[in-house]
């Protein structure tokens, strides 16, 4: 699969990016802020990982950007779910500090199913 991250934290950013190479996945970017995650929505991938707290704000306009587009995402954030703002409460979710085979079944589950949430 073809994954855009949004991870302000360069280390986990890294961190990412390393577990999902490992399993076959091309990263086709890591972003850093909801300026540049909206600068490259139009891109080519097939699902994202989503910090919520990221440089600009909360990733949450991006998620519902995706959603419209039907490009399937996981948030992964320290944030709990119950944060979330009431319409995507049905995201998949991987808690921070993540395991790494939690986040793989994560987007295992997404690559199966194809589904925005």
């Amino acid at each position: 699969m073809r994954i855009l991250i949004l991870e302000d934290d360069p280390w986990i950013a890294t961190d990412l990016q390393s577990i999902l190479e490992a399993e076959g996945h091309e990263i086709i970017d890591s972003l850093g802020s909801l300026d540049e995650a909206y600068r490259h929505l139009d891109d080519e991938f097939d699902c994202a990982l989503l910090d919520i707290d990221v440089i600009g704000g909360k990733s949450f306009g991006v998620a519902e950007a995706l959603i419209e587009r039907q490009i399937p995402f996981v948030f992964v954030s320290a944030s709990k779910p119950s944060d979330l703002p009431q319409t995507l409460r049905q995201a998949a979710f991987v808690a921070k500090p993540f395991e790494e085979r939690t986040l793989l079944k994560s987007v295992e589950h997404l690559t199966l199913n194809r589904l925005p949430c």
